[in-house]
């Protein structure tokens, strides 16, 4: 394999240009290079979409609220099981995408042999400490005297699967740094049928109720993971891990956590916000947390829209960064933006229009349809302006520049949504609260974009040569 790839650099010049997939990066149509590295990730994320939802609704089938619940409260375990993964996947593929663009293949290969290893120290890390604390987490989750049972017995299991959540989540984005998207979406796809199938096994055929659920998503994200591996070991990746670069190198750690670390911070603090979300909704009754869960579940369908756009413009901006190309980056940006924005305006219609329906399919209760009916009519208004938030930043972490990155969610969760749940809940109550997410997000678009463009045109401007 590694003849394979000394073979891209020929008589001083790079053939690695000629790859379908660097090709994509540097020189086809911005709106067609995001399209094209952006449906096969929402492809793939509305197969997750699909899995979220099945899942949820086999709960629904046990025809236990508590437990529909549980599995909301125990949500934001996943998302720091997330944010720890984010740490090094997004910090590595920034690196690896600048690389390429840098014409340093040495680089980007011992970068990627070091996110491997740093993935499999910290999710040991997540679990030990994780089942360590257990208590206090139940605790923290805002779990009472009827989901308190359910959310431990599925966070245990989660933290316990997370080397595999960690691991399909991290080499997902370690491939699409270089271009590999198909090769991405394969892993989650993958992971998704076999967390589909094996659900209603575990749940209802042994019996195993909300834990067979949790079983279910730990062996989907062990298949994800494999086959990912496999996408390496078989050569089909345009990079892979070697053991000469076992070792990482100071310089390597330094860059990987200098984008890492605030992309992890900034799940975090998206986890802490949900946490305080569920805890506000817990004042007003366990039921209310089911609907409001059924509502995001079915908001996913949109996040997943923007997230993938988003994570397929990420190498495209780190690629072009690398090579000073700014003219090419404003370009994407600005068709990334049209693309998202036009597609969740279709969304959140659609979802507007059957939300009672659609929360009907995944409970009976006459309240849990009401609440979360008029809860998910009121999330959906984010869509059209959280796919720029979201473009944004990842677009500085790709440029390496994460401080940007990270002061975007600062802003966003600690100076705005946060206060504005409480301010909400406190003068409105519970329907005033559910507002606090679009209107924050109204705002971070207008200051996300004009930050953006304006560190891309200083950039240029700051370049001696003519941009190419």
């Amino acid at each position: 394999m590694e003849n394979r790839q000394n073979e891209m650099i020929k008589n001083g010049q790079n053939d690695h240009k000629n790859d379908k997939r660097i090709y994509i990066l540097s020189r086809e149509k911005p709106a067609r290079a995001v399209v094209k590295l952006g449906l096969p990730l929402i492809a793939g994320m509305f197969i997750m979409v699909l899995y979220n939802l099945v899942d949820t609704w086999y709960i629904g089938l046990l025809r236990d609220d508590y437990q529909l619940a549980a599995v909301n409260l125990a949500y934001p375990v996943m998302m720091i099981s997330i944010a720890i993964s984010n740490m090094t996947g997004t910090g590595a593929a920034s690196l690896i995408a600048r690389s390429l663009g840098a014409e340093d293949l040495k680089k980007a290969r011992h970068t990627l042999t070091t996110g491997f290893v740093l993935t499999l120290i910290n999710s040991t890390i997540i679990t030990t400490a994780g089942i360590g604390f257990l208590s206090y987490i139940i605790k923290g989750l805002g779990a009472k005297a009827n989901t308190t049972v359910y959310t431990r017995q599925y966070v245990l299991i989660i933290l316990l699967g997370s080397i595999f959540t960690m691991g399909n989540y991290t080499l997902g984005q370690l491939l699409r740094s270089e271009g590999s998207v198909r090769y991405s979406v394969l892993g989650m796809v993958t992971g998704t049928l076999v967390n589909i199938i094996l659900d209603p096994i575990f749940i209802f055929t042994f019996g195993m109720e909300i834990r067979g659920a949790a079983i279910a998503t730990i062996l989907g994200n062990a298949a994800g993971t494999a086959v990912s591996l496999w996408i390496y070991a078989s050569g089909r990746s345009l990079l892979f891990p070697e053991w000469k670069y076992i070792k990482p190198t100071g310089e390597i750690l330094k860059e990987i956590f200098w984008v890492g670390v605030p992309a992890t911070l900034e799940t975090l603090l998206t986890s802490a916000a949900y946490i305080i979300n569920n805890n506000l909704a817990v004042a007003y009754g366990e039921l209310t947390v089911a609907a409001m869960g059924v509502a995001q579940k079915l908001l996913s369908i949109g996040n997943y829209v923007y997230q993938g756009f988003a994570a397929g413009s990420q190498p495209l901006m780190g690629y072009n960064y690398g090579a000073k190309n700014y003219k090419r980056m404003l370009a994407v940006l600005k068709a990334g933006v049209i693309v998202v924005s036009s597609t969740e305006l279709v969304i959140m219609g659609i979802c507007g229009i059957f939300a009672p329906r659609l929360i009907g399919i995944f409970s009976s209760s006459p309240e849990v349809i009401a609440t979360g009916s008029r809860v998910l009519r009121t999330i959906m208004c984010i869509l059209p302006f959280v796919g720029a938030v979201s473009m944004s930043r990842t677009s500085f972490q790709a440029m390496g520049k994460p401080q940007y990155a990270f002061g975007i969610t600062l802003v966003r969760q600690l100076f705005l949504y946060v206060p504005l749940l409480l301010i909400l809940d406190h003068r409105f109550g519970f329907y005033g609260m559910i507002w606090a997410q679009p209107i924050t997000e109204i705002i971070m678009m207008t200051v996300s974009l004009g930050l953006l463009s304006r560190t891309i045109r200083m950039e240029a401007v700051s370049v001696p040569e003519p941009l190419s």
